[in-house]
């Protein structure tokens, strides 16, 4: 049996790793449309944006590592079509490879304004070199407006104005991350952020950008107000790379779908970001966009083509470094839950707060508190512990 990783992603590094671990010694090949071996994603917004991490230390592997694990890489080189009767998919670059086993771990492709392609100073930030594109582009003497009040956004704007460089976070939500952590802790991220000195702009959706002479200007909002911006980061989002898969035989809808098993079709599985499978647990379709689940989907995967037969249910979790915020969230939150702080203190930022809906825990969130906030986990209802992790 041979099998194809088509994307050199933390998933697909993941899946590599424990199908060697497993037993595993046939031929596998790993596909990648970036030129770079297999890197981690969160420190691109944190360490790597702030200039602490050179780009090699963002590394899931050594050199030797890798070639321990006798895998062949194709990188700098997409996938563009999956025929998956087949089993094959081609490339940009005219190569078809076929194999027994596919796993789709192609990740995200971040959302863009609408005229911002080909506008110099707008940056995505989702590769190593969007980070090190827009790292070479902060200073002190440039304005940078942040399009996106969510995780990834709100990260970004702690690392710029950590590095002394002028930052307004602009987006709809009354404040950072407020959709999902409800009012008391995004007051509170409100709060820092405003506290060491980024300007927030909430409350207004973006409508587009200004230029002038082919570089931005200013960020435009819906109440008419234009925010003047040297340098624009674009992070309100990320669509499941999957365009790629029209016509393929495999369903997509906001990711790879997939039965409780990771499985999209015969032979053909996906993990990480991309993927939308059955939480048996839940009873939903569930897609995950974090590190952590891209690791574990992976080791279920590997699994499942080695013959194991159980489901991927795990207890959804997610970490995010602000500042000298580290937030640890598992299972659910809503805005709309019902929060009760069980253990420390929110004036000290140090706690850890339970969300109960319908008078169920269905979610623990950690703020400096994450030994804690992994304990109380077993409060949420159904909780299981996740694959590969004790």
């Amino acid at each position: 049996m041979t099998v194809l990783v088509v994307g050199a992603s933390a998933a697909g590094l993941a899946t590599v790793e424990a199908l060697r671990r497993k037993g595993y010694d046939e031929r596998v090949t790993v596909l990648g449309a970036e030129a770079h071996l297999p890197y981690d994603r969160p420190p691109l917004s944190k360490q790597v944006l702030a200039g602490s991490w050179t780009p090699s230390r963002a590394s899931l592997r050594t050199p030797e590592a890798l070639s321990a694990l006798d895998v062949e890489f194709v990188l700098g080189d997409p996938a563009v079509a999956l025929d998956a009767g087949t089993r094959t998919v081609r490339t940009a670059g005219g190569r078809a490879l076929t194999a027994d086993a596919i796993v789709l771990a192609t990740g995200l492709r971040p959302r863009t304004l609408l005229g911002q392609d080909g506008l110099a100073g707008v940056h995505v930030l989702r590769t190593l070199d969007d980070a090190l594109a827009l790292r070479a582009e902060l200073a002190p003497d440039k304005r940078v407006v942040v399009v996106g009040d969510g995780v990834l956004g709100a990260e970004i704007a702690a690392t710029v104005c950590g590095l002394g460089v002028p930052v307004t976070l602009a987006g709809p939500q009354p404040a950072p991350l407020a959709y999902q952590f409800g009012p008391l802790v995004s007051g509170l991220l409100a709060t820092l952020h405003a506290d060491r000195g980024v300007h927030l702009r909430l409350g207004a959706p973006v409508t587009g950008l200004s230029s002038s002479d082919g570089r931005v200007s200013g960020v435009c909002l819906a109440t008419g107000e234009e925010l003047p911006a040297e340098v624009v980061v674009v992070a309100f989002g990320a669509a499941p790379a999957t365009d790629w898969l029209a016509g393929s035989g495999v369903l997509c809808d906001n990711g790879i779908v997939c039965d409780s098993r990771c499985r999209a079709a015969d032979g053909i599985y996906a993990a990480g970001d991309v993927a939308r499978w059955h939480h048996e647990g839940l009873d939903v379709l569930l897609r995950l966009e974090n590190r952590t689940n891209a690791t574990e989907q992976a080791i279920a995967v590997a699994g499942t083509i080695l013959g194991d037969d159980r489901p991927y249910a795990p207890v959804p979790y997610f970490w995010t470094h602000q500042f000298d915020a580290r937030i640890h969230v598992h299972g659910k939150l809503s805005a709309d839950a019902e929060v009760s702080i069980v253990e420390g203190e929110v004036t000290t930022r140090r706690f850890v707060a339970e969300y109960r809906e319908g008078g169920r825990v269905t979610g623990v969130l950690g703020w400096n508190m994450p030994k804690q906030a992994r304990l109380h986990r077993q409060a949420i209802a159904g909780a299981a512990v996740p694959v590969g992790r004790a």
